[in-house]
């Protein structure tokens, strides 16, 4: 299961290690060590996220988890500015509510598993049948919620707007494409195993409320957004949310998870990676400040429109695909209702989205600003487009092709689930 998570998680990284190596060097008002400390946390950060992918016990996995949040609150404060430090404590407090919600969670999957005193994966599997319904089911709410906290999952999604908003920009990028895997990852597995037990119909239906919710959440607060990061952050929720969705539906609609979720993690890794452009020609997060952006800097506007293009999943983007996928599914179990409104609401985000990046990208510039953006254009190095262009390129090519090695690693998910 764990293969797919750790290939896109190791891409993004590669593709975030060489943004990085042209954002450092625009950090020329701060010291050489709150640099060095910098890179240091991030490999911890993905450290930590490696192991919570890797590893094949439960309990291990819920010590990773929580060890992402540690070594990410230095990074979201890394500014230093009174919207930072709130948003670093808002993402710990969340954060380790939820990481205690999921611990009581554990315990109960222990208690529900009687005389398995073991916590890895394999053999919880192995002896679904002997788990007690009763304590199993309960132990999945509290997983759920515990660690949906981490994977952004509304009603418990509060931390994510403003640390997505406040943090550097390659650390934006890892928060989206990579951390919300790994907390998924932990869920899917209990999943799996309230499946295998004959629970799952209590199992869907919890996810599937808090799939629509997350899409329902980001189509109201998507057309109130005034920080643009802000604004990724809230697609953020409303992906995880159709995660959620599609692993409720379960069937064909799971081949579609997998492709969601490689394409919205090099999609959002690349928006997110561009907004650090934006931010570094006109120095501001706020939309009404930003207009011209293709005037300002060609290839940042460019990749600004292309990254909106994948993310709302536009032909042919891999994530066109896994919505049709999703959709269709709906359609064939006879789901109309809820089909009509994931479609409906999909359009509201994708409204609300295009309205932003449009007004960002075209119009005139500001005169007054003309000099500070024409020199601060000049700053954004070659490694700070490059990334963006080769995730933006896969996104788009696996829509129309996807290579077979790839394909072998996305049924051997599917086998073992």
């Amino acid at each position: 299961i764990n293969k797919i998570f750790l290939l896109v998680l190791s891409l993004v990284f590669l593709m975030t290690a060489i943004y990085n190596n042209g954002y450092s060097k625009t950090m020329t008002n701060l010291s050489n060590k709150k640099v060095c400390l910098y890179s240091v946390m991030t490999t911890c950060f993905v450290w930590a996220m490696t192991g919570a992918i890797l590893t094949v016990d439960l309990g291990i996995a819920w010590i990773l988890i929580e060890a992402t949040t540690l070594t990410s609150a230095y990074l979201i404060y890394f500014h230093r500015t009174k919207s930072s430090i709130e948003a670093a404590w808002k993402y710990v407090f969340m954060c380790s509510i939820g990481i205690a919600l999921a611990f009581i969670g554990i315990i109960f999957l222990n208690i529900s598993a009687e005389n398995i005193n073991s916590l890895n994966y394999e053999v919880l599997l192995h002896n679904t049948k002997l788990f007690n319904p009763f304590w199993l089911k309960l132990a999945f709410v509290f997983i759920l919620f515990g660690f949906g906290t981490k994977m952004g999952l509304a009603p418990v999604h509060f931390w994510l707007p403003d640390a997505h908003s406040e943090s550097p920009s390659p650390i934006s990028a890892l928060l989206s494409a990579t951390l919300l895997n790994s907390a998924y990852l932990v869920i899917l597995r209990i999943y799996n195993i309230l499946n295998i037990a004959e629970c799952s119909l209590y199992g869907k239906i919890m996810l599937a409320v808090m799939g629509f919710l997350s899409i329902f959440i980001t189509a109201v607060f998507v057309y109130h957004i005034k920080n643009y990061k802000r604004m990724l952050a809230y697609s953020s929720i409303e992906n995880m949310g159709i995660l959620a969705i599609g692993t409720a539906l379960g069937g064909p609609a799971f081949y579609a998870v997998i492709l969601h979720l490689i394409g919205h993690s090099l999609a959002k890794a690349s928006f997110f990676l561009t907004s650090g452009n934006i931010l570094e020609i006109f120095e501001t997060k706020k939309i009404k400040s930003i207009n011209g952006l293709i005037v300002a800097d060609k290839k940042t506007g460019w990749l600004w429109m292309a990254s909106f293009l994948a993310i709302c999943a536009f032909p042919t983007s891999i994530l066109f695909i896994s919505e049709f996928i999703i959709i269709k599914t709906m359609l064939q179990k006879g789901y109309y209702g809820p089909c009509i409104l994931f479609a409906l609401l999909l359009t509201v985000v994708l409204y609300g989205i295009a309205k932003t990046v449009l007004r960002m990208t075209f119009g005139e510039l500001s005169k007054e600003k003309n000099e500070m953006i024409a020199q601060n254009a000049k700053k954004i190095t070659a490694s700070m487009y490059i990334p963006q262009v080769v995730m933006l390129v896969i996104v788009f090519v696996l829509g129309i092709y996807i290579p077979p090695f790839l394909n072998e690693v996305i049924q051997n998910t599917l086998s073992a689930l």
